[in-house]
């Protein structure tokens, strides 16, 4: 039987994601589909709309056979560290393949970009780009460019590199597929298959969105949980923390200018609108704040920089069988209950639970199902 392995957010589940499973599914019928999900934070910096545990029953609910957890510590990283952990968590549990949208769907392509991004020469320019006073991805983009004659500017794509460098880099024997996506995932119109960003962005505005997303969707939104409800907590972590450099992702350079405009920017994108530079990209700051906020430093980043555990958050009765047959397999535990083992990881996901139930009117419920939820099951 072929395993699949997916890496996502689902923040929300929509159309798009049932149409990627449908594919899936279509192309491997008798295979099973193991999803490393971001938990209650994002890789854009974002809170998830829908709590882990509901995320977790959508995704079952919708053909996935296995979920696992993607650690804070990896989700609410940069591409390059975001896919390091989930490609670490899929080659512990032996998955065949990798399916991902992708804008371009040519593996051979981004597989040849994967390649040259890997080599001294790409590091070399990429850093020349950045002394000049590029940002991160424009720097990337010119030096793949450059080297290899082609400009990958799609978001998707640019994770499917990341991806396939860290089959390479971790002598993974996981296949990448891809599969073309329908959308843009920064289009903030909707259409029937409609990006997670429009979704966002509608439900923000009010909009009707029934749809392009599932019922089981509509029942679990918590339109209170955006990230921009947790900026009254960040402005007081900053305004009264006096080391910032010390938080992951925040350096020298930037502390000045978050220091400098907390006092007087009254929402988090006034904030930082003001606070980006040419240098310093939307998102990258964002991640940096969320880091502020959870007080995630450096320090704890230098000691999370593996995968420590496998973290099962549901399965199905497929999921199950597949479970029983590779624990034995594993070269780290595979954890089903929060005090299976003690991990800074897992203490980290807790302060970051902590965070997130803060705009809950059951924040001791979101707080407890933690440490007490055990796997859901199909």
């Amino acid at each position: 039987m072929t395993t699949i392995g997916i890496i996502c957010e689902y923040n929300p589940f929509h159309n798009g994601h049932i149409y990627h499973i449908k594919k899936i599914k279509e192309l491997y019928p008798n295979s099973t589909i193991i999803l490393v999900m971001s938990g209650n934070f994002t890789q854009r910096g974002d809170t998830s709309l829908i709590n882990k545990w509901d995320k977790t029953k959508i995704a079952l609910e919708n053909k996935i056979d296995l979920v696992i957890e993607m650690p804070f510590v990896f989700s609410t990283q940069g591409a390059d560290i975001f896919a390091k952990g989930g490609i670490q968590i899929l080659n512990n549990l032996k998955v065949d393949k990798l399916i991902f949208g992708s804008e371009s769907n040519n593996i051979e392509q981004l597989t040849k970009c994967a390649k040259i991004q890997l080599t001294e020469e790409y590091d070399k320019k990429t850093l020349e780009y950045v002394n000049n006073g590029l940002n991160y991805p424009t720097a990337t983009s010119l030096a793949l460019k450059e080297l290899g004659g082609t400009q990958i500017e799609d978001p998707n794509d640019i994770l499917g590199i990341c991806y396939i460098k860290e089959i390479i880099k971790q002598k993974s024997n996981i296949e990448p597929i891809t599969i073309k996506r329908t959308n843009n995932y920064h289009d903030k119109h909707l259409n029937k298959i409609s990006s997670a960003t429009a979704i966002r962005k509608a439900l923000k505005e009010n909009k009707d969105i029934k749809k392009y997303i599932p019922k089981e969707t509509i029942k679990n939104i918590n339109k209170d949980c955006f990230i921009e409800n947790y900026y009254k907590y960040l402005k007081y972590k900053i305004i009264t923390e006096d080391n910032l450099e010390k938080y992951e992702t925040v350096d020298d350079k930037i502390k000045y200018r978050i220091k400098k405009y907390i006092y007087e920017s009254n929402t988090l994108d006034e904030f930082i609108e003001k606070v980006k530079t040419k240098r310093y990209t939307y998102n990258r700051i964002k991640r940096m704040l969320l880091h502020i906020l959870c007080n995630f430093t450096k320090e704890e980043n230098k000691k999370c920089k593996d995968i420590h555990y496998i973290r099962i958050l549901g399965f199905n009765e497929s999921g199950k069988k597949y479970l029983h047959k590779i624990k034995k397999q594993t070269n780290i535990p595979i954890i089903s209950t929060f005090g299976n083992i003690k991990d800074l990881m897992l203490d980290i996901e807790l302060r970051s639970t902590c965070i997130y139930s803060l705009i809950f009117k059951n924040q001791n419920e979101i707080i407890k199902s933690e440490y007490k939820n055990k796997p859901i099951i199909k």
